[in-house]
C-alpha cells in the first residue's frame, strides 16, 4: 500500500512539473497562442493548480532594465488616420513620456 501511495505521489508530482513547464513555455509565445491555450483549460485549473503568477512574471519579464532606452515601435493614432513611431518622436529632440497600462 505504501509503494502504491509513493508511486501515485511521484506520478502526480511529475504531471505537475510537466504542466508547469508546458504553461511556462506557452506563456513565452505570442498573446494569441497563449489565449488559445488558456481557452482550452477548464475553469480556474491553471490558477489553482499551478503557480500561475510566478510563471507569468518569469516568462514575460523581458530584457529591459531601468534606464535602458525604449525599443522602437509604431502605433496607430486613435482616429486611425496615421501611425506614430517612437524613433521619429525622439529624433525631434523633445522628451517623450511612455505610459503603459490598462484603462478598462
Amino acid at each position: 500500500m505504501k509503494k502504491i501511495f509513493i508511486s501515485l505521489l511521484l506520478a502526480l508530482a511529475l504531471i505537475w512539473i510537466l504542466g508547469c513547464v508546458a504553461l511556462y513555455r506557452v506563456m513565452q509565445k505570442p498573446p494569441e497562442t497563449f489565449a488559445r491555450f488558456m481557452k482550452k483549460l477548464p475553469g480556474p485549473v491553471a490558477f489553482l493548480a499551478f503557480p500561475f503568477e510566478t510563471l507569468w512574471t518569469k516568462a514575460r519579464a523581458g530584457e529591459l532594465a531601468v534606464g535602458d532606452a525604449a525599443p522602437d515601435f509604431s502605433l496607430r493614432k486613435l482616429d486611425k488616420s496615421d501611425t506614430v513611431q517612437l524613433s521619429t518622436l525622439t529624433a525631434q529632440g523633445k522628451p517623450v513620456c511612455l505610459i503603459f497600462g490598462s484603462y478598462t
